[in-house]
């Protein structure tokens, strides 16, 4: 039974020193924590931003709705003259 097996790769390492492995494994927590703490910051810093956001959305939204309140006249009124406008019969009259 012939096997054909595809090209083989070797790749050629030497062995690291325990120096080296103490100096990459310092470099890899180093850059953990930098990690950590970027994402951390720009977290914060998306949280601030949506609440100001909303902050404003809710003051234009308090803004438009003082005014839509300010748009209606309140006030006393006094009928002074009656009179029909629709002289159309009844059975016209949309409803």
């Amino acid at each position: 039974m012939n096997q054909q097996q595809g090209p083989r790769i070797r790749i050629v390492t030497r062995q690291t020193s325990l120096i080296e492995r103490v100096v990459l494994f310092a470099l890899g927590l180093v850059i953990l924590v930098a990690a950590f703490f970027f994402i951390g910051i720009a977290l914060i810093a998306g949280a601030i931003l949506a609440g100001v956001v909303l902050i404003r959305l809710w003051w234009l939204q308090r803004k438009l709705r003082r005014k839509q309140e300010e748009s209606y006249v309140e006030g006393e009124y006094t009928v002074v003259d009656t009179s029909v406008t629709d002289q159309r019969p009844p059975s016209d009259r949309r409803p």
